[in-house]
């Protein structure tokens, strides 16, 4: 349910039990610093919204293209509830900074479609440092959140 004065879920909703939940993550390590930020507070989260610490894996991949492989292959597995992409493309002064956001984007929508399972994507494009610092946090938060809402989603249905 929504609480009406801060606009997020009440964490007490039964939409965000992850007490029955697996959870995967992958990580990009480019722009380590932004990504390790966004993968604590993801971890975080989902530690606090009941999914066991053993039920959360963690890989991690060189940048945010190689994101939508790992995903695959521990979709593959049909051992996750859930998965979560964290990653961290800031513009620079080519066409590169669109290429990846596009393609890293459009590859973790292909495999949540092609496995029917959800995937948070918390792969941050920014124009700068200090906005993905604003959002390493608060991102990283709102994706273990999507997760645990999206498999108890798909587990109702």
């Amino acid at each position: 349910m929504l609480n009406a004065d801060q606009g997020h879920l009440n964490t007490h909703d039964t939409r965000l039990d992850g007490k029955k939940l697996t959870i995967g993550i992958v990580q990009a390590r480019f722009n380590s610093s932004i990504t390790n930020a966004l993968a604590d507070a993801c971890t975080a989260e989902l530690l606090a919204l009941g999914v066991p610490e053993k039920h959360i894996t963690l890989v991690q991949v060189p940048g945010a293209l190689e994101i939508p492989v790992a995903l695959m292959a521990m979709a593959e597995k049909l051992e996750y509830d859930a998965l979560i992409a964290l990653g961290c493309i800031i513009r620079g002064e080519t066409y590169h900074f669109e290429l990846v956001a596009n393609e890293s984007g459009a590859g973790v929508s292909r495999v949540a479609l092609d496995y029917q399972l959800p995937i948070a994507n918390a792969i941050l494009t920014t124009e700068t440092l200090a906005q993905a610092i604003e959002r390493q946090t608060d991102k990283g938060r709102d994706a273990a959140r999507v997760a645990v809402e999206m498999a108890n989603l798909l587990e109702s249905i």
